[in-house]
C-alpha cells in the first residue's frame, strides 16, 4: 500500500483518538459518527445556470426617413398595432410611416402639421407578448452553451411556476467584473404568460445527461497523485470502520459525480466531515472535524467565486448550477 494511503488511514485514527481524549470526563460523552451516503443509480444531469432579467424581443424606435410635413397621426400612445400598419401620413401623399413589428405604441412625439426631419424618432413600439431573458454565464461554462438548447426558467415574481425557452443568441464578448468574465446568453421564452419586462430570472441549461448512472456526492470522492478514491463503510471488518476504495469517474455536476468503476449501487460511502457536538462540564463546546483529503478538479472546496461546492446528499437526481463535464480517471 502506498505511503499516502497509510497516511490517510492514520489521520482517521488520530482524529478518533483526539476526539476520545477531548471528551474524557465529559458529563455526556458521545461516540463520533461519520456522515454517510448511499451509492445511487438514476439519471445524472449536468446543468449550467445564470441570472438575468426579462426583456422584449422587439422594442424599436420608429424614425422618419425623410423631411416632410405630417398630415395625420393615426395612432395614440397605448394603442396595439400590427406589423406594417400605418402610423403617420404626410401632406405630400408620400409613403406613410408604418409599424416595424407587432406591439404597443409606448411613445409618440409628433402631431399633425408638424414637420419631421430625417432620422427623427417619431414613436416607439414594444412587443410585450414576445419576451426573452438575457442571463449571464461564467466564462468557464460558456463553451458548453449551444444555440437551441432547452432552458428551464424561474422568475422571482412567480416562485411556484416554471417557464421554458431556448437559447437564441450567445454573446461573442464577455464582461469582466472582479476578475471574472461573464457572457450574455439570450433565451427566447416559449410562453411568457404573466411575465413582465424587467422581472428577474434564473435560467438553467441542460448541457449533458446520463440515465442509469451510478453516482455519489462530490464530497465523497478524493484525489491524490492522479488517483481517485472513496472511503466506504466497512462495518467493523479488521477492526476498522472505513476502507479505501479506488474509483473511476465520469459525468459530474455541482452535487454528484458518476462512478464508472469501483462501486456498486447500495454501497455506503463516508463523507469527509465528522461533526460530533458535545458540551463539557464547563459548558464549553467540543467537537471533532476531519477535512477532505483533496477534492476532484472543479469540485469540493470553494470555487473562485467563493461558493462552496459539493453540498448534495447523494440522493435523487443530480443537477448543478456550476460547471459540469467529464472527469477522466
Amino acid at each position: 500500500m502506498k505511503k499516502w494511503i497509510l497516511i490517510v488511514l492514520c489521520l482517521m485514527i488520530v482524529s478518533y483518538v483526539g476526539y476520545q481524549y477531548t471528551n474524557k470526563g465529559s458529563s455526556q460523552p458521545a461516540a463520533p459518527t461519520f456522515s454517510t451516503a448511499t451509492v445511487q443509480k438514476g439519471r445524472l444531469e449536468v446543468k449550467v445556470s445564470g441570472s438575468g432579467s426579462v426583456q422584449p424581443v422587439s422594442s424599436t424606435d420608429v424614425q422618419a426617413t425623410s423631411s416632410k410635413q405630417v398630415y395625420e397621426v393615426l395612432v395614440k400612445t397605448g394603442d396595439e398595432v400590427k406589423a406594417g400598419q400605418n402610423l403617420i401620413t404626410f401632406t405630400d401623399g408620400s409613403t406613410s410611416i408604418t409599424a416595424p413589428h407587432d406591439g404597443i405604441v409606448t411613445s409618440l412625439t409628433v402631431s399633425p402639421n408638424e414637420r419631421v426631419n430625417i432620422g427623427q424618432v417619431v414613436a416607439h413600439i414594444t412587443n410585450y407578448k414576445d419576451l426573452q431573458t438575457v442571463i449571464q454565464i461564467d466564462e468557464l461554462d460558456i463553451p458548453k452553451i449551444k444555440l437551441a438548447q432547452v432552458v428551464t426558467i424561474k422568475a422571482s415574481s412567480f416562485p411556484d411556476e416554471i417557464f421554458t425557452g431556448k437559447v437564441s443568441a450567445i454573446s461573442n464578448e464577455g464582461t469582466v467584473s472582479n476578475g471574472v468574465s461573464t457572457f450574455d446568453v439570450t433565451v427566447h421564452i416559449d410562453t411568457p404568460k404573466a411575465l413582465k419586462v424587467g422581472m428577474t430570472t434564473e435560467g438553467s441549461i441542460l448541457t449533458d445527461s446520463k440515465d442509469q448512472a451510478l453516482f455519489v456526492p462530490v464530497e465523497a470522492v478524493h484525489s491524490r497523485n492522479n488517483q481517485k478514491f472513496v472511503l466506504i463503510n466497512a462495518g467493523q471488518k479488521n477492526g476498522r470502520k472505513a476502507q479505501l476504495r479506488f474509483v473511476k469517474t465520469g459525468l459530474y455536476n455541482e452535487d454528484n459525480v458518476e462512478i464508472t468503476n469501483g462501486l456498486s449501487e447500495g454501497d455506503i460511502v463516508l463523507l469527509p466531515v465528522i461533526s460530533v457536538n458535545n458540551t463539557n462540564n464547563n459548558g464549553n463546546f467540543r467537537g471533532m472535524g476531519m477535512g477532505g483529503m483533496g477534492g476532484m478538479p472543479g469540485m469540493g472546496g470553494s470555487n473562485r467565486m467563493g461558493r462552496s461546492w459539493g453540498s448534495g446528499s447523494g440522493s435523487g437526481q443530480g443537477s448543478g448550477s456550476r460547471s459540469g463535464g467529464r472527469s477522466g480517471s
